[in-house]
């Protein structure tokens, strides 16, 4: 416990007024702060954000007529494998994990840093090359198997860019892998010695359950994509069925990674959830250790669902069966936390912020989401929309209506703590009325594409589906523009935003006990915590969050 208070860089504890923040010129090197890794993750995030979204707008331009009238179906098959690939494991997962992860868990729990720096700066810088190996696969034909990578399509199709695909997951694998371990060990050996872990902050314990669901998850896909890569490049056939290979191990192998992935992107944002609602409701969280606690349920229920993916793989019914009812068992404990915030908000006294708007927005979308994810998860249903744009409207509404509203929760309010700046609520609820109008107005109608049977993963399709995709056209250009008064936020408050201070929210967490923005060593003294993260109106704290002076540390 002692390492958690030792300095990163001694020279601070010598003369305290030398060395409190960071260059601009530092974020672009190999820095093992985690505050600048923590924003370096952000931002590249958010770049491939805007490449992934470009694709998705180009995809919807020509899912407007029937025909291929503005790209090539090759070049569409393209997009679609990157655009899902650029958006799960190059925006939300670095941006949810990586970004707010790296960034808020050392100062929510009294640390100067994480427990492996070097590792953690490594594990960042992994995922450059692995975009950049993804946007390079565009010039050899780029991988069009779609983000699964199910041989044998993807064994017979554009052989060099599918290698430069399956390399570049395997980086960003790592990258989790590397992460995973660190925030565990911070988590469980640095927290200050006077936080007990029923003490520490629900994204703490949301990032104990996505780190432990990564290492479980992770090599399994490892291993998949690697044997794939073997198949393609050497002459080997683990995936060959004609020279005694299995097509269908490859899909357990992939799926065993990556329904579980649904749940590393969306644990975080839970977090997020239960740390932005009580904060801007101002009261205590309802049901604190439940909601722990299920993170944990989810994490290893989690591990246990998916061959729901694999219901028309020749699956047997048997198998069928026990994993329609693992499926709908964890529905349990995400229901847990929705019934807790929604008993948070109950009689609160709510701030109607950017951060709280996206918040609550979350939960009618994943809600809606989630009632769609149980209809998937039972066979007899399952089996008559599979691979139609029902999936496709499902799970835009969990990750998009769930982890992109989280995401930008979580930007409009630690984003004051980042830079010292508020960000404009102006700018803020214009953003969120036209991400929340674009998000319906692009996936509620394929909810009606799939039920009348349009597959997925098409550039051409009946005529008689027009006119609900062109519906879906304008709201995919609607979220397009969404993005630019974000954009302009952003930019605007960071050089010219009004100062925050240190804890503009009257939160009650440890990273609201330092300087906004933090000094390089998070604090000149440990804080002491002296009561609980949520106890607004409880124990002598006021229902606005007033923190009493300390002597000589911060108090929280």
């Amino acid at each position: 416990m002692a390492q958690a208070q030792l300095p990163m860089n001694p020279e601070t504890v010598d003369n305290p007024s030398e060395h409190k923040a960071w260059k601009w010129y530092d974020y672009f090197t190999f820095n093992v702060d985690h505050k600048v890794i923590g924003i370096q993750y952000l931002v590249l995030s958010f770049v491939f954000y805007l490449i992934g979204g470009l694709m998705a707008v180009v995809m919807r331009s020509e899912l407007s007529t029937p025909d291929p009238d503005v790209i090539d179906p090759t070049l569409y098959n393209a997009l679609l494998t990157n655009h899902g690939t650029i958006m799960i494991f190059l925006w939300i997962v670095p941006a949810a994990i990586g970004g707010f992860g790296n960034y808020l868990i050392p100062l929510m729990i009294g640390a100067r840093d994480m427990a492996f720096p070097k590792l953690n700066a490594l594990a960042f810088w992994l995922n450059p090359p692995a975009g950049l190996l993804i946007l390079g696969s565009f010039f050899f034909g780029g991988a069009q198997a779609g983000w699964t990578a199910y041989p044998p399509l993807s064994e017979i199709t554009a052989n060099t860019a599918q290698s430069m695909w399956i390399l570049a997951i395997v980086l960003v694998g790592t990258s989790s892998i590397l992460g995973s371990v660190n925030f565990l060990v911070t988590l469980i050996k640095m927290r200050v010695p006077s936080m007990k872990l029923v003490d520490m902050p629900l994204f703490c314990w949301s990032m104990v359950a996505t780190s432990v669901l990564a290492l479980a998850s992770t090599p399994v896909l490892a291993a998949g994509l690697v044997l794939l890569l073997f198949d393609i490049n050497f002459g080997t056939a683990f995936f060959k069925p004609d020279e005694g290979g299995n097509l269908i191990i490859y899909q357990h192998l992939f799926w065993f990674y990556s329904h579980p992935a649904v749940y590393l992107m969306i644990l975080p944002i839970f977090g997020i959830m239960s740390e932005v609602v009580p904060v801007h409701a101002r009261k205590p969280i309802f049901g604190y250790k439940a909601i722990a606690y299920s993170s944990l349920a989810i994490c290893i229920v989690g591990l246990f669902v998916w061959v729901h993916h694999m219901f028309t793989s020749g699956t047997p019914p048997w198998m069928r069966l026990f994993f329609t009812v693992s499926t709908l068992i964890v529905a349990v404990p995400t229901g847990v936390k929705i019934f807790s915030w929604v008993a948070t908000l109950w009689g609160g006294k709510i701030r109607f912020t950017s951060a709280m708007l996206f918040a609550v927005g979350l939960l009618s979308m994943f809600v809606f989401g989630g009632i769609s994810g149980v209809t998937l998860g039972t066979a007899a249903f399952d089996v008559h929309v599979h691979d139609t744009y029902y999936v496709v409207a499902h799970f835009h509404y969990v990750l998009f209506g769930g982890s992109v509203f989280g995401i930008y929760a979580a930007f409009y309010h630690w984003f004051p703590k980042m830079t010292g700046r508020m960000m404009n609520e102006g700018l803020g609820k214009l953003h969120f009325i036209l991400t929340f109008i674009g998000t319906n107005l692009t996936f509620l109608p394929m909810h009606e594409l799939g039920l009348q049977g349009m597959p997925r993963r098409v550039a051409m399709y009946d005529p008689a589906f027009t006119f609900i995709n062109q519906i879906c056209t304008v709201g995919a250009y609607l979220l397009a523009i969404s993005v630019v008064p974000f954009i302009i936020n952003l930019l605007w408050s960071w050089k010219r935003g009004d100062v925050a201070g240190d804890n503009p929210w009257n939160a009650l967490t440890l990273e609201w006990t330092t300087n906004s923005p933090p000094i390089i060593e998070n604090w000149e003294v440990l804080p002491v915590l002296r009561h609980g993260p949520y106890e607004y109106g409880m124990n002598g704290q006021s229902s606005e969050g007033a923190i009493e002076t300390p002597e000589d540390a911060p108090v929280a």
